[in-house]
């Protein structure tokens, strides 16, 4: 049973893997604290992938401190050999005596073993606490588990009135200096930034997190149809993964030349298979994309109902008509066929909003 406190113990739990927001992928984010009569014995939260996880460094802390605790855990304990022992195990030597979980793992690989283990050694389990925190802060990581594709979100930087460059291709800058380092933070927590040739031959970006200390960069993707990325192109520096449907042998060798890595996945209508894309971007272990592309790629995902959620940063001004939209969807005959999002959060950037919604595919 729930006491009255065990909501504040997995509050700081939740907290402490917010720590490993831009390191632990792709593993997910956990944290995991050892609480004994009343008084915090061990804290910790996974780092990084292949490293100990949340509940070891917990017990390791705590010593002999943790025979009789209560352990507050994010994330289902795993049950399962990967590139460290089982957490469930150890929580059985270190003799807690009751563990606290907010959900249980989507894993496939655990999926309720955890649980069933720690019980099966007499120790008292409690699922649920705080769940939708939980889910949120691994909601990338639950989407790989349970739909084979990771979670995609689509940033866009806009006017007012919903348009992101003139119609000369003129952008810089729209939004203030203050939510594009928030932009930073987003990247530095996604495991790809995805784009298409267009933006990369009209700004030339790097697609990296910059200003943040951050041990790794997300793999940056590119969809190029043709195969029009130029060799002295700024995302080749450290590598690039491209999707095309142009095979041509000696495009891509020029390319694997300069750094890129070039996969064919045609969808039978001369563009990249989108739906294709997403499910080998899972099988590389990538839990969440950030899209940062211009109207044809954002209209062409979101048309496919591969788009989860947007992030929006709008700034107080006005382009006007002649300027470009957000996503080319078309010419919408009925209200029927359009968008329909949730509001999620809203927040002043700086000068600028920045709106999260969720997309509603259905």
């Amino acid at each position: 049973m729930l006491a009255a406190d065990d909501s504040h113990w997995m509050a700081e739990a939740l907290h402490l893997a917010e720590k490993g927001l831009c390191t632990t992928s792709p593993n997910p984010r956990v944290g995991c604290v050892l609480v004994k009569n009343g008084v915090v014995v061990g804290r910790g939260w996974h780092e990084r992938a292949g490293e100990p996880h949340a509940e070891v460094h917990a017990i390791l802390q705590a010593g002999s401190e943790a025979r009789g605790a209560t352990a507050y855990v994010t994330l289902e304990p795993c049950s399962h050999h990967g590139r460290t022992p089982p957490c469930a195990d150890a929580l059985v030597a270190a003799g807690v005596c009751r563990v606290v979980v907010a959900m249980q793992d989507p894993n496939p690989l655990v999926a309720g073993r955890g649980i069933a283990c720690l019980r099966d050694a007499g120790i008292a389990v409690e699922v649920g606490l705080m769940e939708s925190a939980a889910r949120d802060l691994n909601a990338g990581f639950i989407v790989r588990m349970t739909r084979g594709t990771p979670l995609v979100r689509s940033k866009i930087g806009m006017s007012l009135d919903g348009r992101t460059a003139l119609a000369n291709g003129v952008s810089q800058w729209i939004t203030g200096e203050d939510a594009r380092r928030d932009v930073q933070h987003w990247r530095a927590r996604s495991c790809v930034v995805l784009t298409g040739i267009n933006t990369i031959l009209a700004d030339d970006a790097h697609l990296n997190v910059r200003d943040l200390q951050t041990g790794r960069q997300p793999l940056r993707v590119v969809l190029d149809s043709d195969l029009r990325m130029p060799t002295a192109a700024k995302v080749l520096q450290g590598g690039v993964l491209i999707y095309t449907v142009n095979p041509d042998p000696l495009k891509v060798l020029r390319l694997e030349e300069a750094g890129a890595e070039v996969a064919v996945l045609p969808d039978g209508d001369g563009r990249v298979d989108l739906q294709a894309m997403l499910q080998d971007l899972a099988r590389r272990s990538c839990n969440e994309v950030l899209v940062e592309a211009g109207a044809t790629l954002n209209g062409a995902l979101l048309q496919a109902g591969l788009v989860d959620e947007m992030l929006l940063y709008v700034a107080p001004s006005l382009l006007g008509d002649a300027a470009r939209g957000i996503a080319g969807l078309g010419e919408l005959t009925s209200l029927a066929q359009r968008v329909r999002l949730h509001w999620k959060d809203l927040r002043q950037i700086g000068n600028d909003l920045r709106i999260t919604v969720r997309v509603e595919n259905v």
